[in-house]
């Protein structure tokens, strides 16, 4: 697969490549892990929001009026993808504290090995926001791309995919199946192993953000 015919963002700020370095590191503790993955996830989503629609409006300022600008009024959803999800969402709200926060729960059928959906609570209003699903690795593909039908099933309008580390074949499942989404990564790792795991990638998100094997 050439990485030409992929579609998404990366990001080559020198502060998301650095704390990167030491997300990926595997003698990052937990608490300092939790901490860089919020870190990251703010800086991240400076980058992904940078195409809303701003207004003028005038303001006083303490020495005269002022025409500024303000967004348009534009409603924004985060919806992070159970569990390792929830580890990006503070990081996003702490930029976007107005955006209302949904959940979605997947897991894998042992035997037809297709994600199946066991919690989901969303903003009623979900098509009418412009919505960042979280999910810190993008590996095969098969959860986000899951998620995103759900969401589209129920109404959305706008999606976009935010995760820290992407695998290629990930990426491509998800062009492949949402051409209408835009991925962000922090990475673009180079493969998945046999475990389905990225390499060189960080692991398992979910156990390093709890503490759980």
């Amino acid at each position: 697969m050439e990485r030409k015919e992929l579609r998404v963002n990366t990001f080559d700020h020198p502060l998301i490549q650095h704390k990167l370095t030491f997300i990926r590191d595997k003698r990052t503790g937990a608490k300092e892990f939790r901490e860089l993955v919020g870190e990251l996830s703010m800086l991240m989503a400076y980058e992904v929001t940078r195409d809303l629609p701003l207004e003028e409006v005038e303001v006083e300022t303490p020495i005269c009026a002022a025409r500024t600008k303000v967004i348009a009024g534009k409603k924004l959803g985060v919806i992070p993808i159970l569990r390792a999800g929830l580890g990006m969402v503070d990081g996003v709200i702490r930029l976007i504290p107005a955006a209302k926060v949904g959940h979605i729960g997947l897991y894998r059928d042992p035997e037809t090995l297709q994600p199946v959906e066991y919690y989901c609570k969303l903003p009623s209003d979900l098509g009418e926001r412009d919505l960042i699903v979280l999910d810190p690795m993008l590996a095969t593909g098969g959860s986000a791309s899951a998620a995103i039908s759900f969401l589209k099933e129920r109404g959305a309008q706008s999606i976009k995919f935010m995760c820290l580390i992407a695998a290629p074949e990930g990426v491509a499942r998800v062009n492949a199946d949402h051409p209408d989404v835009e991925i962000y990564a922090a990475a673009l790792d180079e493969r998945l192993n046999d475990h389905a795991y990225i390499v060189p990638g960080l692991g398992d998100a979910g156990d390093r953000l709890f503490g759980t094997r």
